[in-house]
């Protein structure tokens, strides 16, 4: 039976109804999912009339000017709304010079050339026209050569130690291996998610706001100095337990976390004692924050004093008043801890420039947030509500992925002007001169689940994947600020190709590489316009992968069936049997054990223009960060890397890769 009116609704709203899966099969949306998502993107379809009346107000609203205008530099763009055409339009550039545009047609102009953003008055109304330049910034432009060859580390920040940290790792213990890994020559260090998070809340990938820093990952003796630091620790009476905690193989969160909200609240109290240098620093980071500094420091010391009394932390389920039940003190505190959080890594950053590191830190964005979040509360009028992001089913989730974090709506990015998406990109560009963008297909669309149903009962929703790269290539150049997108997964046809002609770095991972005949592709075959890495924090790293110990934390956790284990065993020693034919090479090898001497070459020796080896890897370890579907059956974002002697040396091991960076120059 035909349902025209659901279909067209879904067309124009973005519900993509057909899409290949990750086997390469043509899949299709049932009817009742279509309608569960296009209720759920407030585009009422419980019938044919409802879908028609939807689709007419989806249609007006298309007739509208939105806020923000994307367009590349001397490119063409349209106001999209029928009718007459303004008599003139005028554009201002930040500076307030203005310019008449070109009209090239019926209700069409040519953009400026120059990128940047213009005030755009037409008639009675404005809007902001975003001109973009052909490309995000890039490794060339960042390190001023024609193909450059950049290596580093990728970190968990908080799995790193150093002396004192208290058991989790923090700005200074990154600004060490920074100093680690200039000094071998090294280029760049990628790093985990820096954002805040919900009170309770450990995973890096759910966030609570995307714009503000986690101050647990902070050292603050880098800005208060260490004397003032240990004073307070003591003060605090909890000498033992932080040096204990630095003992321990996986970490403590609840006890982590409380010790160090211990320590920021002795700290706080004594403020203003603080040096007047800092204390106006102080003043001006609260007053460049303004209201929406506040507003998040409100919402996270709200969640604190919930999180105490064993309430809920999500703001869904407080009274909508809940404003007046925050302490000032308490507000004053948070701004205090992102003040603290900020200049730390502000500190780290510049240790890693200086430490010769032409790319410096590389950070993370993750996906999405909370539903009951800092960021979520802002934007509440712009979200996917009732919708969970994740992922549909492949060959290494069979049923399947819920993150359990929410995003924008593609209409609500419209509406808003992408005013969202722009402070996130601002926010995370201004900590080093790399972002990696967690699930980049994201751009172009995303799997959403309706709330009660399985990941598999979900379907893709659509993005402005035009206007949101011309947006990341702006701010990408503004911030002069490298960008790799993770495009792993169950990809759009041609969106690699899309994202590689806007400066968007790949990724390419060694056990994904592979051809059709699933042999592994040789270093000159892979792509030149990517970052190459031996595995990600949700793969086992290659000792483990080589030993299974994946598939055996699948079966333990419920994922696997015990019936299948043989079969998947037997799969891998396939696979590392494959792998060891492509590695098979004459070149004498450390003989220091642990870490896969030549799988590293092998990557460093790719054509990628940028390659990161995770310090799992590096070090020779068998576990992985994360177990992708499990949340208590596996020790996810807990894991941190052994004490230093109890492992294989770093320095041999960034020799390596910097020898063979270097000689792979021959290959390419």
């Amino acid at each position: 039976m035909k349902r025209p009116a659901l279909h067209r609704l879904a067309a124009t709203a973005g519900v993509i109804r057909h899409w290949t899966d990750a086997q390469g099969k043509p899949a299709c949306l049932d009817d009742d999912v279509v309608r569960a998502l296009l209720q759920a993107l407030q585009w009422p379809a419980a019938n044919e009339a409802a879908c028609r009346e939807s689709l007419r107000a989806l249609q007006r609203e298309r007739h509208t000017v939105p806020p923000l205008i994307t367009a590349d530099g001397g490119g063409l763009f349209s106001l999209g709304v029928p009718g007459a055409p303004p008599r003139r339009a005028v554009c201002r550039d930040s500076d307030g010079h203005a310019q008449d545009l070109v009209v090239a047609g019926p209700r069409h102009w040519r953009a400026p050339v120059a990128p940047g953003y213009y005030q755009l008055a037409f008639d009675e109304a404005q809007v902001t026209l975003a001109v973009a330049p052909p490309r995000c910034f890039g490794v060339p432009d960042a390190c001023a050569e024609t193909a450059p060859r950049c290596w580093g580390l990728a970190a968990q920040v908080y799995g790193l130690r150093r002396a004192g940290d208290g058991g989790v790792g923090d700005s200074r213990a990154v600004a060490e291996l920074a100093a680690r890994v200039g000094a071998a020559g090294g280029d760049a260090l990628g790093l985990s998610p820096l954002h805040a998070l919900s009170a309770g809340v450990h995973s890096p990938y759910s966030p609570s706001d995307r714009r503000f820093l986690n101050p647990m990952l902070a050292d603050p003796a880098q800005v208060l100095g260490e004397p003032a630091v240990r004073a307070a620790i003591g003060q605090a009476g909890m000498t033992e337990d932080w040096q204990h905690a630095e003992t321990m193989a996986l970490i403590d969160w609840p006890a982590v976390t409380a010790m160090r909200r211990r320590l920021w609240q002795a700290l706080h109290a004594q403020a203003p004692q603080m040096a007047p240098v800092l204390l106006r620093d102080l003043a001006a980071f609260r007053e460049a924050g303004g209201a929406a500094l506040i507003a998040h420091a409100a919402l996270s010391a709200r969640q604190e004093r919930a999180a105490a009394r064993q309430l809920p932390v999500s703001w869904r389920q407080w009274p909508s008043d809940w404003q007046k039940d925050v302490d000032v003190g308490a507000i004053d505190e948070q701004i205090f801890a992102q003040w603290l959080a900020s200049r730390c890594w502000e500190t780290t950053r510049r240790d890693a420039s200086a430490a010769g590191l032409r790319l410096g830190l590389i950070t993370d964005l993750a996906v999405g947030f909370e539903p009951g979040g800092g960021e979520a509360w802002r934007h509440r009028r712009w979200l996917l509500e009732n919708l969970s992001l994740g992922a549909p089913p492949d060959a290494f989730n069979g049923r399947g992925q819920q993150w359990g974090i929410t995003g924008y709506s593609p209409c609500g990015l419209r509406r808003s002007g992408y005013q969202p998406f722009i402070e996130v990109l601002r926010a995370t560009m201004r900590m080093g001169g790399g972002v990696r963008i967690d699930h980049a297909l994201g751009l172009a669309r995303l799997w959403a689940v309706p709330a009660g149903a399985d990941a598999d009962a979900g379907g893709y929703i659509a993005y402005p994947l035009r206007d949101l790269l011309r947006l990341l290539a702006l701010e990408s150049w503004r911030h002069r600020c490298v960008v790799i997108g993770e495009d792993l997964g169950t990809v759009p046809a041609d969106l690699r190709q899309t994202l590689a002609a806007r400066g968007v770095l790949g990724t390419d991972v060694l056990l994904f590489n592979r051809n059709a005949q699933g042999r592994f592709l040789p270093p000159q075959a892979w792509r030149t316009q990517a970052m190459g890495t031996t595995t990600t924090h949700d793969l086992a790293p290659l000792a483990g992968w080589r030993k299974g110990h994946d598939i055996d934390w699948r079966i333990r956790a419920g994922m696997l069936p015990t019936s299948e284990c043989a079969a998947a065993q037997a799969a891998r020693r396939d696979d590392v049997a494959q792998l060891d034919k492509a590695l098979a090479t004459p070149v004498p090898m450390p003989a220091l054990a642990g870490p896969d001497w030549a799988a590293i070459r092998f990557v460093a020796r790719s054509k990628a223009a940028l390659v990161l080896l995770p310090m799992e890897d590096a070090l020779g370890l068998d576990e992985q960060p994360n177990l992708p579907g499990t949340v208590d059956q596996h020790p996810n974002w807990r894991r941190r890397m052994p004490p230093a002697d109890a492992s294989v040396p770093l320095e041999p091991v960034l020799e390596w890769v910097s020898r063979h960076r270097s000689e792979g120059k021959v290959d390419g």
